[in-house]
């Protein structure tokens, strides 16, 4: 049971590093006007909602494997 925790906990953390790439891409992006750049602006937008119901998601996971 520990190596699943240890496991999801590992997830997390790299969930948490992409996320936190994420919104450093976002912000750099954040006052562009192309649209090259509003849509990746919108595709970052996007990626950042997942990554956190996922990380959300493993929280939940790990928290109910104490």
């Amino acid at each position: 049971m520990m190596n699943d925790r240890e496991s999801l906990i590992a997830q997390k953390q790299d969930i948490l590093r992409k996320l936190t790439r994420a919104h450093r891409q976002l912000r750099a992006i954040h006052h562009s006007t192309t649209l090259h750049q509003r849509r990746e602006r919108e595709r970052l937008e996007n990626e950042i909602e997942q990554l956190m119901a996922e990380e959300h998601r493993l929280r939940i996971t790990i928290d109910r494997t104490k």
